[in-house]
């Protein structure tokens, strides 16, 4: 039997299917496609960006499908740092905790700046402090209230995003074919721009411009692993997750990769409105660019209106996504008790405050200029982000492996993730390459500034995990040692929630 208690101190199961698959796809559509998608398409090209969100979007699939495998067998708080714990090494799960909590609090960070960026639409002359205070202030008070009604509140804001983001879809498409007025020539030209300096579309820069833009690719499809986090609080994880795993990757890839192509082909990789982190720029969303360039000055208005809610949307997924993650380290001894406090409507009130205190970094956007303070920030939870998706890999990898040694079939499982081992191991290299090297620039231009924010988490980790192992004591788990059953205190029923 595993260590981990159930107690009173527990975690409401209050979220439905529903519930899990906006959460996730309300986590992962934010500042990733409504605002750093310019930024990509700009460095690397319509056709490089392409790319890049094809290779993250099929590590996501294997990701996904792997983690699923788990959450079904083992819906437990944690999720990620559990897994590593049971099936890698709990020095892993300890560092992976803190890396996947400290990633969640700066992309709250991030869609604060964004929020702020955004609204600049309107008042470019505002401080983007003020506008970050207020925005914390929202997502705090939707977080503090139960997980049901958190549940709720993302559903519908995801469902917002959905309905917006396939309504802009079929205008880009009839405005590509020319039913509508895009403000240019309709047609396919910017495939093909040349501009000269800037360099020749489809892909900008070639491989190096596909290579840097796999992190902002990977921050994109950041929090799909939500999915599994949320599994503790799902009313019948058993059914509901491997639903969610499914419904929610498609759906992104559509989004994501029907978007870059409707945005690759009305905006030129020239537009100077595209997110550049190199310049304190006002920049601007593509899908506002878009309707502003057709003269739908309203319909840019209200497009900037929507995808503001959106970007605090994907904030509230990720404030939750951290705060249940310092609390269950707290509740295992990984993290100050103090964060292990649950409130009677099952919310960890006081690891949803420190998650708030970090998210803070937002406030000094307007000191670093939006730009600079947005690339940081997604630098540091995109990295984080990969990291973690490195770490549900490796211990699903082990979690198969184990199961088998064990004498088990793979008939037990509810759920299998398909082309295993390939997909662990496709995720694993990857990640591995994203880690060390989508980054890459930072060298060719160094500055300890650009390293700190791109690297730094890196050694911190490791230097994490060998003081871990040192002072605990931890050893690799062996396949025969490896732990499938629910905490105890909890029974296979009742952690299924099959009664």
């Amino acid at each position: 039997m595993s260590n981990e208690k159930q107690g009173d101190n527990t975690l409401h199961r209050g979220l439905k299917a529903r519930h899990l698959t906006m959460i996730a796809i309300g986590g992962s559509i934010g500042t990733g496609l409504f605002l750093a998608m310019g930024s990509t398409i700009r460095e690397a090209g319509p056709g490089g960006a392409m790319v890049a969100y094809g290779i993250m979007g099929i590590v996501v699939y294997f990701m996904m499908t792997a983690l699923g495998e788990m959450a079904t067998r083992l819906p437990i708080p944690g999720a990620f740092t559990s897994y590593a714990n049971r099936f890698v090494d709990q020095a892993w799960g300890f560092t992976n905790g803190w890396v996947y909590w400290f990633g969640s609090s700066m992309t709250v960070a991030a869609e604060l700046i964004a929020g702020a960026i955004i609204v600049k639409f309107w008042f470019p002359d505002s401080s983007s402090t003020l506008w970050a205070i207020l925005f914390l202030a929202v997502l705090l008070a939707l977080n503090l209230f139960s997980v049901k009604g958190f549940g709720e509140a993302e559903y519908w804001f995801a469902g917002i995003k959905v309905v917006v983001t396939i309504i802009f879809l079929i205008v880009g498409v009839l405005m590509i074919i020319g039913i509508m007025n895009s403000g240019e020539e309709a047609g396919f030209h910017n495939w093909t721009l040349d501009g000269g300096e800037a360099g020749k579309a489809p892909f900008v820069n070639g491989i190096g411009g596909i290579f840097g833009i796999l992190m902002v690719s990977a921050f994109s499809f950041s929090n799909t692993e939500l999915t599994g986090l949320a599994a503790a609080e799902s009313e019948n994880p058993k059914k509901d997750v491997p639903k969610a795993v499914h419904s929610v990757f498609w759906r992104l890839m559509i989004f994501y990769m029907g978007t870059i192509f409707v945005v690759a082909t009305l905006i030129p990789f020239t537009e100077p409105a595209l997110l550049d982190a190199a310049e304190d720029n006002v920049a601007a969303s593509p899908f506002t660019i878009i309707f502003r360039n057709a003269g739908f000055a309203a319909a840019a208005s209200l497009m900037n209106a929507v995808i503001l809610t959106s970007v605090l949307s994907c904030g509230n997924s990720s404030m939750y996504a951290a705060s249940r993650t310092m609390q269950h380290m707290a509740e295992k001894g990984d993290a100050p008790k103090f964060f292990a406090k649950i409130s009677k409507n099952g919310v960890p009130v006081r690891s949803v405050l420190l998650t708030a205190f970090i998210a803070a970094f937002a406030f000094f956007a307007s000191l670093l200029g939006d730009g600079v303070a947005y690339t940081v920030a997604y630098s540091l939870c995109g990295i984080a982000g990969v990291y973690n998706w490195l770490t549900i890999s490796v211990a699903h990898y082990r979690f198969r492996k184990g199961w088998i040694k064990q004498g088990h079939t793979l008939d037990e499982l509810d759920y299998k993730s398909p082309f295993f081992p390939y997909g662990s191991w496709f995720c694993i290299i990857v990640c591995i390459i994203v880690c060390f090297g989508a980054n890459y620039t930072v060298f060719t231009d160094f500055t300890w500034f650009n390293f700190i924010t791109c690297y730094a988490i890196i050694p911190l980790s490791i230097i994490m995990f060998f003081v871990y192992k040192k002072k605990r004591g931890s050893v690799w788990v062996k396949y025969e040692d490896m732990d499938f059953e629910p905490p105890e205190g909890a029974s296979r029923q009742n952690i299924s929630g099959m009664e």
